[in-house]
């Protein structure tokens, strides 16, 4: 089941809980003044903020409006990293684990119209190898040598568990707090619980509404984007005919929206939707039939001053700049992102491989192969929450895992998420998990996706800056993947780059090397027929925790952290223009 999208209509109100709320770190008496939405690691100079690990507490005062005297009532949460304990005048009401999906809080019973509380949220952005995504206690950083056994590190690692430590197993920073929106939201006492559409491109929907009382008629109508009514019927499951139907198309101009216009007693809810199908057929992927090429760059929910909070100026610029570089993906690494971007790729034509947050999941005796429920659940989540959009195509199960030290064992975890994800996804899209640059012949899962993704950095990580040496052994990986007969994509590859630095010779870490990097792993991309998919590391420069191997944090941006371009950004512009043009 899906928690639906707030709306205010005829039947439902929202009101935005948005703006200045009090907030302090567990252990301060104080109370300061915070943004929300917005991660809280950057809006204090105080160091503590920036890595802080343990409990933080928002605070602010709400009123239950006296017309919603007869409605039912709840707290809407879009996302509270990375787990969430909900008081009301102090007593706990709800509990909630994961920090990138939403969760609703039911105040019926708890409060009357009129009457006014007080809210507290108490955020906990600990990670450990029982979260997702995993993180460690008293590691160094990402990137960096343990030096395992010496006795002054092994104590400094001591010393910074008993300080509490706690450190990310990824390359990105752990922003936290309420980083999405919150609302106090109002539906009839009975009410639509759910909405879910299939659609076909013969004009044939499917749909089937889930409902909070069992009787009480249930009226469907399709509406066209000009609001006209292009088909009806009634019942909890059915079919809408729609004829001669406008697809849902991935290119700028032509993603047509309808949307289902759903009543039942006195509640209303509208759930856009597109007319698509996607489907893989040998070494292609299909929307609607026609071969689908990904090209557009991976990207994170980052930016300064919010750190990953929601920004929908932000989400426009960043679709905006997906366009001016004649991009047509993203693949959300490596967690579901806020729905509102969904929403606004579903009216654009951007599409999207959506993630879970399983990333930083390493085979060594702690990461125990204990997460698999949870896991499953988060998927459950997220697969609720986003199976409608047509910008989806495939359900990515999470990024770079350790496949290979015990590859019987990493099959055993991974192939019943990747059973369930069919199962779940109602339009049954194809689903796949990132490979990392791994032992790609010894691996047993990667290969068994739908479609292949992995991450390379020839001539980064490895070979680094000799790309004829790049060119010859990522040539002969490939050669090994077109025997799979598999679909690929090259879904991270790139270069640190430092903006502004340039030099007559292309060497590492100028905007020269970045580019003669990307036309190297282009020209053997585009050599092979089974590769569907390029997706560079990464849209724009980004956050991470410090380490010796991240000046400011990750530097392989096509554009710098606010949005400027690099060389490599104009490189881009002209190849996949050149590709648009061409199809």
């Amino acid at each position: 089941m899906g928690v639906l999208y707030p709306q205010n209509n005829a039947a439902r109100m929202t009101v935005d809980l948005g703006g200045i709320w009090d907030f302090r770190l567990q252990g301060d008496s104080g109370w300061q003044p915070i943004a929300v939405p917005a991660s809280y690691n950057d809006q204090s100079p105080d160091p503590r903020f920036r890595n802080f690990a343990g409990v933080s507490e928002y605070r602010r005062r709400f009123t239950i409006p006296s017309a919603w005297k007869g409605l039912r009532w709840f707290l809407r949460f879009d996302a509270v990293a990375h787990s969430a304990v909900i008081l009301l005048n102090g007593r706990e009401i709800a509990a909630h684990r994961g920090g990138f999906l939403p969760f609703e809080v039911e105040l019926n019973g708890l409060m009357e119209a009129g009457e006014t509380a007080e809210l507290t949220v108490r955020a906990d952005n600990r990670i450990s190898h029982d979260t997702l995504p995993i993180g460690t206690e008293g590691d160094t950083a990402f990137f960096g040598s343990d030096n395992p056994g010496i006795p002054s590190v092994e104590a400094g690692k001591k010393w910074q568990q008993e300080r509490g430590i706690n450190r990310p197993a990824f390359d990105f920073f752990n922003y936290t707090g309420i980083q999405r929106p919150v609302r106090l939201a109002a539906t009839p006492k009975a009410y639509i619980r759910d909405v879910t559409l299939i659609p076909s491109v013969s004009g044939e929907v499917r749909y089937e509404v889930e409902t909070s009382d069992a009787e009480g008629e249930v009226l469907v109508e399709a509406l066209d984007a000009d609001g006209n009514a292009a088909a009806r019927a009634s019942g909890r499951k059915g079919v809408l005919t729609i004829p001669q139907p406008k697809l849902w198309e991935p290119r700028p101009g032509t993603p047509y929206l309808y949307t289902a216009r759903i009543s039942f007693g006195e509640d209303r809810y509208e759930q856009p939707f597109g007319i698509r199908e996607v489907r893989v057929e040998g070494t292609r992927f299909l929307i609607n039939g026609r071969p689908f090429r990904f090209h557009g760059p991976c990207k994170h929910e980052d930016s300064p001053f919010h750190g990953r909070g929601m920004d929908p100026c932000l989400n426009v610029t960043d679709v905006n700049l997906y366009r001016w570089l004649n991009a047509n993906c993203f693949r959300t690494s490596h967690y579901p992102y806020a729905e509102e971007m969904y929403q606004l790729c579903d009216r654009e034509g951007i599409v999207i491989v959506d993630e879970t947050p399983a990333v930083g999941m390493w085979a060594d005796e702690r990461y125990g192969w204990n997460l698999a429920d949870y896991h499953g659940q988060v998927l459950r989540d997220m697969i609720g929450r986003d199976k409608n959009h047509p910008c989806v195509v495939m359900w990515s199960l999470g990024n770079e895992p350790d496949t290979e030290k015990y590859p019987e064992k990493a099959y055993d975890y991974w192939r019943p998420l990747y059973e369930a994800a069919h199962r779940l996804d109602p339009q049954n899209r194809p689903v796949t998990v990132v490979g990392c640059q791994n032992r790609y012949d010894v691996d047993q899962v990667i290969r068994s996706m739908d479609v292949v993704l992995i991450n390379r950095y020839y001539g980064w990580y490895n070979l680094s800056g000799d790309l004829e040496a790049a060119r010859y052994a990522f040539r002969m990986e490939l050669d090994w993947w077109e025997k799979q007969q598999k679909p690929l994509i090259l879904s991270e590859y790139g270069a640190d780059t430092v903006a502004g630095l340039h030099g007559a010779v292309a060497e590492m870490f100028t905007e020269e090397f970045q580019v003669a990097y990307y036309e190297a792993m282009s020209e053997c991309l585009d050599e092979r027929d089974f590769v569907i998919g390029e997706m560079p590391w990464n849209f724009a420069d980004f956050s991470t925790c410090q380490g010796p191997m991240r000046v400011g944090g990750n530097r392989k941006g096509l554009f710098t952290r606010d949005r400027r371009p690099k060389m490599a950004a104009h490189y881009f512009r002209r190849r996949w223009g050149e590709m648009e043009a061409r199809e």
